[in-house]
């Protein structure tokens, strides 16, 4: 009899790892299959209301980290990261998630059932709101990224940001897990649980659903150009290299600026700009736009006094040329780069336009503080490292709901990619499409008002406070044999 339920345990604790495991490895990570993500924990939570407190702690964090193997060759051969830092970074979060399992767990067979749906939710919240202030990649972690192909409840961050939709991930999860938990013993609870959990389902994808529908404002031509070729991959050295890499790009925008494009984005760390020695660098560029008539965003790497910046150069007509510098660096490889702190906004056509580079944009900051001047769309140099190309150059697309603007984001290595306020992919291609590939699209440019602009992370610290309340409520209700 011992031997029959031990053998049990053990197939039913291998299933719930294999089947979270495998949701998770394919419904998360560089190309995520989104609908996996609404049920991927069902097996892990559902076995730990029936085992023992370490078996479920343990199945846990084994699906966590299992799941989480999608992000290896990412970190150890991509990035080129020690694996050491990978199991670090992601054995915190196995052990992160084996906690808001336990004490979902806790909290449901104590029978206060209600709070242990919105256990695991809002310690994952809490989990991902700290991560953004100590690690150096922003939201880049955040489970809502898997959810960008499913647009209706994307627009769901327009008011609380990535927080909100990794609760509502979670707690969909955790309801159909307590759901099938209570079905042989209560009925009637077990349907209540699992409508509350499909009514703020329907409710979300439905307001997202009303707002895709809403009228967009005036638009904007706007051209991007990148290259994969061979001798452009890296920076191009100072003086002739970069000025010829930048006629190379520039003879590419006259197709665009031909057919009207306004803007012109290409990608960033093109070459060196030296500080005394620029004008025939930029000359390039500034040449174009004095023809065209259009506005040039141009990444480079400006040396100015022996300090390095990553700069996105702005090109305009009969104008002198201004920079952005980059906030957010990558680390280690841009370690001996100096971060900016001025934002810049350019106003053109009675549109307001701002500019951002690459990581900048797996950040809150810049993105809101623009949205709070009213800019209508974000020029966004880039860099990319071809198997990201879907994760890493989609997260822009979540600021641009967020924060009520459109987003022209022109990659080497990745995607050329324009997006509107809502999420929606306007118009892409592949920087290796071509020697010199390009995008021509028209993009609303007018800023729409959001309540995460306004209010920003209001939703994480609700997250927070709902935590601690758990926790004391943990603390008073009688204990069981658990």
């Amino acid at each position: 009899m011992a031997f029959g339920a031990s053998l049990r345990r053990v197939v039913e604790s291998t299933l719930a790892v294999a089947a979270s495991a495998l949701m998770l490895y394919f419904g998360n990570g560089l190309e995520p299959v989104w609908p996996l993500m609404w049920i991927v924990f069902v097996p892990v939570l559902w076995f730990a209301l029936r085992s023992p407190w370490w078996a479920a702690a343990l199945v846990a964090a084994l699906s966590m980290l299992l799941g989480d193997l999608n992000m290896w060759s990412y970190y150890t051969k991509t990035l080129e990261m020690p694996a050491s830092m990978w199991w670090t970074a992601f054995s915190i979060a196995a052990l992160a998630f084996a906690a808001g399992v336990l004490l979902f767990r806790a909290l449901v067979l104590r029978g206060v059932v209600w709070s242990g749906l919105i256990a695991l939710p809002s310690l994952w919240v809490a989990v991902e709101y700290s991560r953004y202030f100590t690690t150096p990649h922003g939201t880049a972690g955040s489970l809502a990224y898997s959810q960008l192909g499913f647009l209706p409840f994307l627009q769901l961050s327009s008011v609380t940001g990535p927080w909100g939709m990794t609760f509502v991930l979670l707690l969909f999860s955790s309801a159909v897990a307590v759901a099938w938990h209570l079905w042989p013993c209560d009925r009637r609870k077990a349907q209540r649980v699992a409508a509350t959990a499909v009514c703020v389902a329907v409710a979300v994808v439905a307001l997202g659903a009303v707002r895709l529908a809403l009228p967009e404002g005036a638009t904007t031509r706007v051209g991007l150009v990148a290259s994969d070729l061979k001798q452009n991959e890296s920076v191009a050295r100072p003086g002739s290299p970069t000025q010829r890499l930048l006629g190379d790009y520039e003879r590419a925008a006259e197709g665009l600026t031909a057919r009207g494009a306004q803007a012109i984005v290409v990608p960033e760390m093109l070459g060196v700009a030296l500080d005394g020695n620029s004008t025939a660098t930029d000359a390039v560029m500034q040449s174009l736009a004095d023809r065209s008539g259009a506005t040039v965003v141009a990444g480079l790497i400006a040396v100015d006094g022996g300090v390095q910046h990553n700069e996105a150069r702005v090109y305009a007509p009969g104008t002198a040329v201004e920079g952005y510098y980059k906030e957010h660096l990558l680390p280690p490889g841009e370690s001996k780069t100096t971060p900016g702190t001025q934002r810049l906004t350019l106003t053109r056509n009675a549109q307001l336009w701002g500019v951002a580079i690459c990581k900048d944009m797996d950040f809150k900051n810049p993105a809101r503080l623009y949205a709070r001047e009213g800019v209508g769309l974000m020029l966004v140099p880039a860099w990319d490292f071809v198997v990201d190309r879907s994760w890493h150059g989609h997260i822009a697309v979540m600021r641009g709901v967020e924060d009520g603007f459109s987003i022209a984001r022109a990659a080497k290595g990745g995607w050329l990619t324009v997006s509107d306020d809502r999420g929606r992919i306007v118009g892409e291609a592949s920087s290796s499409a071509a020697p010199f590939a390009t995008l021509l699209v028209d993009v609303p440019a007018v800023h729409r008002w959001t309540v995460y602009q306004a209010m920003g992370d209001w939703f994480a610290w609700v997250a927070i406070a709902l935590l601690a309340l758990l926790f004391v409520q943990l603390a008073r209700t009688r204990s069981v044999a658990v």
